[in-house]
């Protein structure tokens, strides 16, 4: 009887540990997709955004504010999972030089067995300057 119940007990410690494991292993790949997600969607959305019209007319590159806000925000909800609440901050979009200031604040509610609720935001921020060489 007493061996039954190491049993019980090591399968209930392994199910707990992997358990834990899991969920932070899901929140450290959470952050590297959307670092990555949040730098390539900028990428892209600055390359739609750029007026030819005036590259045409002046030489010089400008990026359409409300264009790029589009082609972001487009981009970017086709890429995610949609569970977890995600905020798009724009802080700062410049039109000439083309430069924009983004962040993405990802919340996450943690509880484990029904205990007190962990709240706590991963955010990742990016800065993106586009030049060219002409």
């Amino acid at each position: 009887m007493k061996e039954s119940f190491w049993g019980i007990f090591v399968v209930t410690l392994g199910i707990i540990g992997i358990s834990v494991i899991n969920v932070f292993q899901t929140i450290a790949t959470t952050g590297h997709h959307d670092y990555y997600l949040l730098k390539e969607v900028t990428e892209a959305s600055m390359f739609d955004a750029v007026d030819l019209g005036y590259y045409r007319r002046h030489g010089e590159i400008k990026i359409i504010k409300e264009k790029f806000i589009e082609n972001f925000l487009r981009r970017f909800s086709e890429s995610f999972g949609r569970t977890d609440k995600r905020d798009i901050i724009f802080y700062h979009i410049n039109e000439l030089p083309p430069k924009v200031s983004i962040g993405l604040d990802v919340e996450y509610d943690l509880r484990i067995y029904n205990y007190e609720e962990v709240d706590f935001n991963i955010g990742n921020h990016i800065n993106a300057i586009l030049e060219t060489k002409f």
